[in-house]
C-alpha cells in the first residue's frame, strides 16, 4: 500500500512539475523538483520490494526498518526537494543530506535483511 500510494504521489508531482511548473521556475530549481521525482520513482520500487520480501517470508526488524528508513528518506530528501523547489525556507536545505542518509540506510538494512535471511535458510 505505502509503495503504491507514493508511487501515485511521484506520477501527480512528476507531471505537475513537467505542466504547472516547468515555465514558471529558474532551472536550478526544476533541477531540484527533477531530482526529488526521480529518487521519489527509485524508492517506491524499493517499498515495494520490502514487502514483496516480507510476503515471501524473508523476516526480522532490518525489513522494518528498511521500509521506516525509506518512507522517512522519501520524505525528508524528496519532500525538502520539493518544498525548495516551490520557495520553502532556507532550513530546508540542511534537511536534504538527512534524507539522503536515511535513504542510504535503508538500502543498508535492506541489503542485512537479505544476507541475514539467506544465511538462516543455509
Amino acid at each position: 500500500m505505502l509503495a503504491s500510494a507514493n508511487g501515485l504521489l511521484a506520477v501527480c508531482l512528476g507531471a505537475f512539475g513537467s505542466h504547472g511548473l516547468r515555465a514558471r521556475l529558474p532551472e536550478n530549481l526544476m533541477s531540484a523538483w527533477s531530482t526529488g521525482v526521480q529518487y521519489h520513482f527509485y524508492h517506491v520500487f524499493a517499498l515495494a520490494l520490502v514487502g514483496v520480501l516480507i510476503q515471501q517470508g524473508f523476516r526480522g526488524r532490518l525489513f522494518t526498518a528498511s521500509g521506516i528508513l525509506f518512507s522517512c528518506g522519501v520524505l525528508l530528501f524528496c519532500g525538502s526537494l520539493y518544498g525548495l523547489a516551490l520557495g520553502g525556507p532556507v532550513w530546508l536545505g540542511p534537511v536534504t543530506p538527512v534524507g539522503g542518509l536515511c535513504l542510504i540506510l535503508g538500502w543498508l538494512s535492506l541489503c542485512m535483511g537479505v544476507v541475514k535471511n539467506v544465511h538462516r535458510q543455509e
